[in-house]
């Protein structure tokens, strides 16, 4: 290798760090900001744990109040609140949860994680595999039948809100035909399955709240497929390939798809932090035990150790989500990688 090649790898690495100290100081700003934001907005909403702990016990007055904000580090300035969880964050320390359990939050949250997380990665990867495929056949045969039979099923998908689905398909399903569970996660009888009994029971107590996942997100998504592809479809070198006589495939899914894709990694960069929020009414319909309805009793309860879990939780998912979406980018699109490598 010469000097000039030396020098140019020289120069790339260093760009490269350059890049990647500028991405790290942006991503902790942007932490920053979000749990100084969501700190102050939990503390300034009317009730605090102490209240809710007091008020129902006849027995509890003010000293036993006053008592419990000194246990829950309350009496302190509303900064220095801040600066000890900050403190303990830096130690992945999320503190204890202020319900009568006092455990501590990250294995509140570690046990409900898997099935969120789980849940939603499949409603995610099944949605994908549904509605790119929708999308791209109702935008090549825009007009004709299965487009406008795609169209009517997405119309039907947007309106149709997912609670009252839910409802409707546990009444089915559940209750008519008797076909599915319609609470819960495992039977009454889990221990004694067999391992294949096992999994068939956890997935029949999954199916329909994945359904709803699914269906929910289906309709947006194939719509978004459906208006990228139609827009790249009209461009010139689409065509000129056809002109060429390049086969339908070639033009579609070798031409035509990677361009495609940038709108549809938007909204899957968007949709990451949704694992956790978008989870809560699901969750409570079916019974789940998982984030979403964690997060909703802590949030009733005034748990704040416990809710600022779930949210620096949901901002990590933030960050994670929009860094998946600028590799994709690049990964669907050479032009956007080469830019970034000439600055």
């Amino acid at each position: 290798m010469n000097a000039a090649t030396a020098e140019a790898a020289g120069r790339k690495a260093a760009g490269l760090a350059v890049r990647a100290g500028r991405r790290l100081l942006w991503v902790m700003a942007v932490f920053w900001g979000i749990t100084l934001i969501s700190f102050a907005v939990i503390h300034l909403a009317p009730g605090s744990p102490t209240d809710l702990q007091t008020t129902l016990n006849p027995q509890a007055g003010a000293d036993a109040r006053m008592r419990l904000e000194k246990l829950y580090g309350l009496d302190q300035p509303l900064h220095v609140q801040y600066g000890q969880w900050v403190n303990r964050l830096i130690r992945l320390d999320f503190g204890m949860s202020m319900s009568g359990d006092m455990r501590p939050v990250w294995d509140k949250i570690s046990e409900r994680l898997p099935l969120t997380v789980g849940m939603n990665l499949a409603s995610m990867l099944l949605t994908l595999l549904i509605a790119l495929p929708v999308g791209i056949a109702s935008a090549y045969w825009q007009g004709r039948w299965f487009d406008r039979a795609s169209t009517v099923l997405v119309f039907i998908g947007f309106a149709m809100p997912g609670f009252w689905l839910a409802l409707l398909m546990m009444l089915l399903f559940g209750i008519h035909l008797g076909w599915l569970p319609i609470s819960g996660i495992t039977s009454l009888d889990y221990a004694q399955l067999s391992t294949t009994g096992k999994i068939l029971d956890v997935a029949a107590h999954l199916a329909m709240p994945l359904f709803i996942y699914t269906f929910g997100s289906l309709a947006g998504m194939s719509r978004f497929m459906r208006s990228s592809m139609l827009e790249v479809l009209r461009q010139d070198y689409i065509l000129t390939a056809r002109a060429k006589g390049l086969g339908l495939g070639t033009v579609i899914f070798r031409h035509a798809l990677r361009n495609a894709l940038l709108p549809v990694i938007t909204i899957l960069g968007l949709s990451v932090p949704g694992l956790i929020g978008g989870s809560v009414i699901i969750e409570s319909i079916f019974a789940l035990p998982g984030l979403g309805q964690l997060f909703y009793g802590a949030v009733m309860a005034r748990d704040y150790p416990l809710i600022m879990g779930n949210l620096v939780l949901g901002a990590v998912l933030t960050l994670a989500g929009n860094l998946l979406a600028d590799v994709c980018y690049g990964l669907a699109d050479p032009r956007i990688r080469s830019a970034r490598e000439a600055r």
